[in-house]
């Protein structure tokens, strides 16, 4: 029984030619021995390349088809002995798998090793390992709370809000084709390559720029030999932008011939805080308390995200589930962001490990019976 192709990139039978090119960049990926550690990766690998090479190939694949493994390697014959199968001509046809998984992934990749730091960070403005996107000027289509007009390279902006479930939906912007494209762009899209985009609350309350280094592979003068190219993408977080947001570069992956460069995506993602969780436009703070605090009264001092302090007096009893709620003192509203949402105090309430009997015998005659 020969090897099956398409079993092992995952596809059909009536693959497409961009379907076959997904399956092994997705493959070749998740197996990549300088990545998965696995005993069996580097035989998969192997396995993979093989596939997409006898797939991927119109001659190689159309022989695969009729006469399977066999005879495509020249096990099986047209009527002439040991030899490949007979080809229009007389001519027969056989193939040998060079052994070399990595020349096939670097032939499709543009390198060996596409781990090395596509992406590197580098501190700006906006704060340290930071990424600023600029946007001004109304985007077609796109929500209000984002203005798209362009980048510092001079790639036009477009907008594309998308409605979700709830009000603190995300929304996709993306970045125009880039210029001088020279129209219809020839082959298939490769994936696109997303990337988180962490913010503090801090950059959220007031906006901030990043700025992301982004290293590509890039087609040398001789039309033949790829060559590394970095460039800087910058991006304006506007204030209130929501966890989940997402901002596309149009086409700013690799350039490879018979391919149209992947959209490189942004994601924006909120850094946990050390004092305040994120309600979408609210924010909330936990003040730890002891048991004779909530039931006496004390005054907390509440800090707030522009580095303030609220003082707030507790004469009631707090119980566990109250919560204060200070108007204004949150994050502000995408869509209007001279508002801000509210900063909610809730209550960790501390009880004593241990009590002596003296104590004990106190609170059991001063407390209500039926506390």
């Amino acid at each position: 029984m020969g090897k099956d192709y398409y079993k092992i990139l995952g596809i059909s039978k009536s693959a497409t030619d961009d379907d076959i090119k997904k399956a092994y960049r997705k493959l070749a990926l998740k197996y990549h021995p300088d990545k998965n550690k696995t005993p069996e990766a580097e035989e998969k690998f192997k396995e993979v390349a093989e596939a997409y090479e006898v797939l991927s190939d119109k001659k190689k694949r159309d022989v695969y088809d009729r006469f399977g493994e066999e005879g495509l390697k020249g096990s099986a014959g047209g009527g002439g002995g040991g030899g490949g199968p007979n080809m229009p001509g007389g001519q027969s046809f056989t193939y040998t798998f060079h052994g070399d998984p990595r020349a096939t992934f670097a032939q499709f990749f543009g390198t060996d090793n596409p781990f090395d730091s596509f992406f590197s960070f580098g501190g700006g403005p906006g704060g340290p390992g930071g990424i600023n996107m600029f946007f001004g000027g109304p985007g077609g289509g796109a929500d209000d709370d984002m203005d798209l007009d362009g980048d510092p390279f001079g790639v036009p902006m477009g907008g594309g809000g998308r409605p979700g479930a709830n009000p603190f939906r995300s929304q996709s912007f993306t970045a125009g084709a880039r210029p001088g494209s020279g129209g219809k762009a020839q082959g298939r899209q490769d994936p696109a390559i997303e990337h988180d985009l962490h913010v503090t609350l801090e950059e959220v309350l007031r906006g901030c720029t990043k700025k992301m280094k982004i290293s590509r592979k890039v087609m040398g003068p001789d039309g033949r030999t790829p060559k590394r190219e970095e460039k800087v993408l910058t991006i304006n977080v506007k204030p209130g932008w929501k966890a989940g947001t997402k901002i596309t570069f149009q086409r700013e992956g690799d350039q490879l011939p018979g391919t149209i460069p992947a959209d490189i995506v942004f994601i924006i993602r909120d850094k946990p805080h050390p004092q305040f969780k994120r309600e979408g436009a609210d924010i909330r703070y936990t003040a730890r308390i002891t048991l004779k605090q909530a039931l006496c009264g004390v005054t907390i001092e509440v800090p707030t995200l522009t580095k303030g302090k609220i003082s707030v007096p507790l004469k009631d009893i707090v119980k566990p589930t109250t919560v204060k709620r200070f108007p204004g003192q949150g994050l502000p509203y995408p869509k209007d962001p001279t508002k801000r949402g509210d900063l909610l105090v809730s209550f960790d309430i501390q009880f004593p490990e241990h009590l002596s009997e003296s104590a004990r015998q106190i609170l059991w005659d001063t407390l209500p019976p039926h506390v």
